[in-house]
């Protein structure tokens, strides 16, 4: 029954793009546009993402610049990095906004790196619960003899080695962004 494996691979898919849109908010010691993709600015009563409502680009390593397409926006843009967790301090000319990226210290770098580690280890744990899931469906499947114990058997390696290789994938995941973080 592959329409197990299939749902499986899916639901782990989707647990690793998780884990990868998590990263990129962890704030490293270098610019990056998608530490903005959760913020959200108020326009004309609707809360847009700031992507949306002004264009950001990285001229230097450490220098990030917000152009807001409305400039009546520049207010609403600061105040909402201001108060986002990402501790950053925008400033602005009146045209554009400009934030600075402070070098990280060894301690928020090693905090960064531990909440890294969390954020691995809940998408591991969460492959694995997809994988129970799984094997919980596959033996309701032999049970209500749709599958044969050899289908079963065969199913629930071949969902087997789906979890390594997703766990696979999360470590390779923590290692770049572990390399990333501790990049002076």
């Amino acid at each position: 029954m592959h329409s197990v494996i299939a749902a499986a691979e899916e639901r782990m898919t989707k647990t690793i793009g998780n884990l990868k849109e998590g990263y990129a908010a962890l704030r490293t010691g270098r610019a990056s546009a998608a530490l903005f993709d959760r913020i959200r600015v108020d326009y004309y009563g609707e809360k847009s993402p700031l992507p949306q409502v002004a264009n950001i680009s990285i001229p230097e390593a450490r220098l990030i610049v917000i152009q807001p397409w409305d400039k009546s926006l520049i207010g609403e843009i600061e105040k909402a990095i201001r108060s986002s967790e990402l501790s950053l301090n925008p400033s602005n000319d009146g045209k554009v906004i400009r934030i600075a990226i402070p070098p990280l210290t060894e301690e928020r770098r090693k905090d960064l790196v531990k909440q890294a580690k969390t954020q691995a280890e809940q998408s591991r744990v969460a492959v694995r619960n997809i994988r129970r899931d799984g094997n919980e469906e596959l033996k309701k499947l032999l049970k209500d003899k749709e599958l044969t114990e050899d289908e079963e058997a065969k199913n629930t390696e071949e969902l087997q080695k789906l979890t390594d290789a997703y766990i696979k994938k999360a470590d390779k995941i923590l290692e770049e962004k572990e390399s990333e973080i501790m990049e002076v």
